[in-house]
């Protein structure tokens, strides 16, 4: 490995520490987190309530020395409330505009799904070109910009199912999953502690996260992993149970997030069980199944690992 190589590899490893000390038994999951922050997308965590998705949040954005904001998101909430509003300032003699804490390197947007459209939509923009425009005017966001949204199940009580717009924004998926007795056992040992709520360590800093991304981009892509790709996508598409398939956006999430993850395990150039991997975490929050007909039963999970055991892996 070349010099920068090792120095960054050091560094990913220093951050799945860092979040591995809040975060108990749940290495899979972090590592998926690390994906999408390197990949430069964004994350959706969902699960029930209570399982760890606002402390993972926390967690990667603590472990990164960039600014961080919280929002929670409730039914009351205005788009204004979090992009930022215009204010009239009688010294200077016209509107000033006020920045929003959506203005910040790292959001965390709490039960996302607790909001109304209006308000989720508010942040489309953002979260695609990395800017806000409000009153005709464009604001830009800091860099590195990352969404870090948690939901409950959509069943839950009141809870806004998001729109397949906003959903195709989120560069990944994940849950977080209850705990194993032995992590459970370790969580709670901790609450004899005066500090139970145990922060995670900074360990890069904004430079270094935008150096990290920049680096992924480097991670080689054979012609025939790109036409895996593209395979897998096609056949979502043309698939009898799926309404609505992948997006190219979709294409290029699993192109970066494969990139991301070759990086992660140290190496220069990706493989096909990079893209096995992350095929279920990119894909299936962007799928919409039929709603009628005879194999309308199926969900997206089944129908998208049927996909991936079908499509031919390049040797």
């Amino acid at each position: 490995m070349k010099a920068f190589e090792t120095a960054s590899r050091d560094k990913i490893l220093a951050l799945r520490e860092a979040i591995g000390k809040t975060i108990k038994g749940k290495q899979e999951t972090i590592d998926l987190a690390i994906v999408a922050l390197l990949a430069e997308g964004h994350l959706l965590i969902e699960d029930v309530p209570g399982v760890g998705k606002t402390t993972l949040g926390h967690a990667l954005a603590r472990s990164l020395d960039c600014e961080f904001h919280r929002i929670q998101f409730t039914s009351d909430l205005l788009p204004s409330d979090v992009l930022g509003v215009s204010v009239y300032s009688p010294k200077l003699n016209e509107f000033e505009f006020k920045p929003g804490p959506l203005f910040a390197n790292i959001i965390l947007a709490d039960e996302i799904n607790r909001t109304t459209p209006k308000t989720q939509s508010a942040l489309l923009e953002a979260m695609n070109e990395g800017q806000v425009t409000i009153e005709n005017a464009t604001y830009r966001l800091p860099r590195p910009f990352m969404v870090l949204a948690t939901q409950n199940p959509i069943e839950h009580h009141g809870t806004y199912p998001l729109p397949e717009s906003q959903l195709d924004r989120f560069l990944m998926r994940i849950e977080v999953g209850y705990p194993s007795p032995a992590a459970e056992k370790e969580i709670l040992k901790r609450f004899s502690n005066s500090n139970h709520q145990q922060i995670a360590d900074t360990v890069l800093t904004p430079a270094e996260v935008l150096f990290l991304q920049d680096e992924s981009r480097k991670i080689h892509m054979e012609e025939s992993i790109v036409d895996y790709i593209i395979e897998i996508v096609n056949q979502t598409r043309h698939h009898a149970e799926i309404e609505l398939g992948i997006s190219p956006r979709g294409t290029a999430a699993l192109f970066r997030a494969t990139q991301a993850v070759a990086m992660l395990d140290g190496r220069s150039f990706a493989i096909p069980d990079d893209i096995k991997k992350l095929v279920h975490p990119v894909f299936e929050h962007r799928l919409a199944m039929m709603r009628t007909g005879p194999k309308s039963h199926r969900d997206a999970a089944t129908v998208l690992q049927e996909i991936v055991e079908q499509t031919p892996v390049p040797a």
